[in-house]
């Protein structure tokens, strides 16, 4: 087997080779995903909600839409806002309730 002596500048080579390939699929990756405009059954896809879900958040106005003839489109900063208004923090658990695992009382 013969020994094959690889030296800096082809390690720079093949860096630069591997870059343009990783660069390459972020592209075509990150293309597809950063559309502006959704359709309906895109936004139920994203969120996992059902079609009257998604019409009572078009209804009480907690996601805002544009409706071109028939279809009715989402703006995805929108429904990012929407998710980010709607964030829920966790809160500690009040100490002053009694814990989950008490003694039931027989009445």
């Amino acid at each position: 087997m013969a020994a094959e002596i690889i030296t800096t500048e082809d390690l720079r080579e093949f860096k630069r080779e591997l870059l343009e390939a990783m660069g390459k699929l972020l592209e075509k990756h990150c293309a597809g995903s950063a559309r502006k405009w959704l359709k309906s059954n895109e936004v139920r896809k994203l969120l996992g909600i059902s079609a009257g879900s998604l019409q009572n958040l078009r209804v009480n106005g907690t996601l805002p839409y544009s409706k071109v003839g028939g279809v009715i489109l989402y703006d995805y900063t929108d429904i990012q806002k929407m998710l980010a208004d709607n964030r829920c923090e966790h809160l500690p658990q009040d100490r002053t309730r009694l814990p989950a695992n008490r003694p039931k009382i027989k009445r």
